[in-house]
């Protein structure tokens, strides 16, 4: 097959063939199949169509020769199996990735030449000819890759002394793409070491316009620094092929925060991929600069935050900031920023100036932002960017409603996981084939767990310290307790424990209304029945309630057949509520 080029049919086909490529190796749903094709407005017949699909690509492998079966059924859907062949992506990946260990080991030579295979196997844009946001997604996410790769060569071949070599590919690579100020960066150094010394000043000169004239910022404080140092013949010889210069003045300037992803995160795909569509959309209309994911207590918000920004780290290369709002008020915060920033010195000791300082020295970066367990809008208002290419991910259970001013922003709320998502959390938990001995029972323990990661690690973890244990013994104690989230609170962090700090988060009146709505019967409920159960208002109830919704702790389901709204609880929320009993009731007696 090797040098053979294969014809595949419509654009349905290769979306599809595109969507089995980009997850090689792993099962893609069916679902996750029509959500990439018809970007969330499937026809009624989708499921036949992608099936259709699926078999003209199959008849196509075979027609060329492929003896082995190469796009395999697997429960849920289906997996393109790359036993016996290549894929492009991958090899730059691993060729990158040589190029990174060579050039640790100061084997420069070596290490561009790997650069230089990796960039060969392009051949045209990534994903060319499919049409579907999924694939213009993947696309931007390969070509930075690209152009890193493309940089990272450009260092290297610079160090070896290839500066005249290099001219003309550099000049070019400027002019398609005149606000890399890396690229830029680069042809300056060449020009100048090449004794083109009015040349460099001239491609400073240009790269100014162009960038205040199209997005209205200055070039970077690195490309300042050298423009200055050419203007007094003061540019250092090349040393190591550092991909990012380090700016003047600074002991560390691109901070690395993030903590370690879930190793047990599962899922979210829809999630993550509105959130590529919007902090990385290319264009005006799909671009934002804020997301903020929301959800109820354990629900995962942190989980999804901290595993998208490290997928999507290399389109962050000036920094990755995080900080846990629950501990350090903004200002603390601010000052760890702008030590992580490299900011040397005295910090200013008011909020206002420490932000106005974090402001300008996140200036002209491309940073990604995150803020995790945000209660309220003033608590981040101090830690947002201005305008730039900055991004910023919140995540917390608080509404902020203030943040709605933004038109682009990204608001993601969450809920518990599939069936099969938490079969999946579950069994990479255990780490052995307790989950899979009795599908029925394991779907049973993940009911009991209410879907909901924090609770699913924990009944993991429990079945863990009993080996002895089969699925069905833990499922027979979680159904027999008085007190099921008792038992599926293990450590500091346990859903019972967030959601009791949720609960010291509100005002006394609906705290009583939060102890009191967890007794009525049935699975939801409307305001009126929740003002006879509170003895007050409906006006007063519905206040009461859309608080609690608010707070993540209700749910909106929808409207009755008279256009009343109902809400619901999720089950293991709803138990902790009727173990609550506040000491301040709503306002009348309560009516039981």
């Amino acid at each position: 097959m090797k040098g053979r080029t294969l014809t595949v049919g419509g654009p349905r086909q290769r979306a599809v063939l595109s969507a089995l490529l980009l997850s090689a190796n792993q099962v893609v749903s069916f679902d996750s199949l029509i959500e990439k094709v018809w970007n969330g407005q499937p026809p009624s017949t989708a499921r036949t169509q992608v099936a259709i699909c699926i078999a003209a690509l199959r008849k196509i492998f075979r027609t060329a020769g492929w003896d082995r079966e190469t796009i395999v059924t697997a429960t849920p859907g289906y997996m393109l199996s790359l036993v016996g062949h290549s894929l492009d992506a991958t090899r730059f990946e691993q060729l990158v990735a040589e190029s990174v260990r060579l050039s640790a080991d100061h084997r420069t030579a070596e290490a561009a030449g790997a650069l230089r295979n990796a960039l060969a196997l392009w051949r045209g844009p990534a994903l060319g000819g499919v049409y579907a946001p999924f694939a213009e997604t993947e696309a931007a996410r390969l070509d930075e890759q690209r152009m890193l790769a493309i940089e990272q060569q450009v260092a290297l071949r610079l160090e070896l002394g290839e500066h005249q070599a290099i001219l003309g590919e550099l000049q070019a690579l400027v002019s398609a793409c005149p606000l890399r100020d890396r690229l830029r960066y680069y042809l300056m150094l060449a020009q100048y070491r090449s004794g083109r010394r009015a040349e460099a000043l001239t491609t400073f000169r240009d790269g100014m316009r162009h960038s205040v004239e199209e997005i209205g910022l200055e070039l970077g404080a690195e490309l300042q620094e050298l423009h200055n140092a050419i203007l007094r013949d003061d540019v250092p010889q090349p040393s190591a092929p550092a991909i990012a210069v380090a700016q003047p003045g600074t002991q560390n300037n691109t901070p690395a925060q993030l903590p370690e992803s879930d190793a047990y995160f599962v899922g979210r795909t829809r999630e993550q991929w509105l959130l590529d569509d919007s902090l990385l959309g290319r264009t005006t209309q799909n671009s934002s600069s804020i997301a903020h994911i929301t959800g109820s207590p354990g629900i995962g918000k942190t989980s999804l935050a901290v595993h998208w920004a490290h997928r999507s780290a290399h389109r962050f290369p000036d920094g990755r900031l995080f900080a846990d709002l629950r501990y350090g008020d903004p200002l603390d915060v601010l000052h760890q920023f702008l030590r992580r920033l490299g900011v040397e010195g005295p910090l200013p000791s008011g909020l206002a100036e420490a932000a106005e300082r974090y402001r300008s020295a996140l200036e002209g970066r491309r940073v990604l932002v995150v803020l995790d367990h945000a209660s309220s809008y003033a608590q981040i208002r101090p830690l947002l960017p201005g305008h730039g290419g900055c991004r910023v991910l919140i995540t917390g259970c608080a509404t902020l409603d203030e943040l709605l001013q933004d038109p682009g922003l990204l608001r993601l709320r969450i809920g518990p996981l599939s069936d099969d998502e938490s079969h999946e959390m579950l069994a990479g938990v255990l780490r052995d084939t307790r989950a899979d001995e009795s599908p029925e029972t394991t779907r049973r323990l993940v009911r009991l767990c209410g879907n909901t990661p924090v609770s699913l690690r924990a009944a993991g973890a429990r079945l863990l310290t009993k080996q002895h244990w089969r699925v069905h013994d833990l499922v027979r104690r979680l159904e027999r307790s008085a007190d099921r989230l008792a038992e599926l609170s293990i450590g500091e962090d346990s859903l019972r424990a967030r959601l009791d700090r949720s609960l010291r988060e509100l005002d006394g009146a609906a705290a009583a209304a939060y102890a009191e709505l967890g007794r009525l019967d049935g699975t939801d409920f409307c305001a009126a029945g929740a003002a006879g159960a509170l003895g007050m208002d409906q006006m007063d109830a519905e206040d009461l309630i859309e608080t609690l919704v608010d707070a993540q702790l209700l749910e909106v389901v929808g409207r009755g057949r008279w256009g009343e709204m109902r809400y619901r609880w999720q089950e293991l929320i709803r138990l902790h509520a009727l173990a609550t009993r506040p000491a301040q009731p709503c306002g009348a007696p309560l009516v039981v």
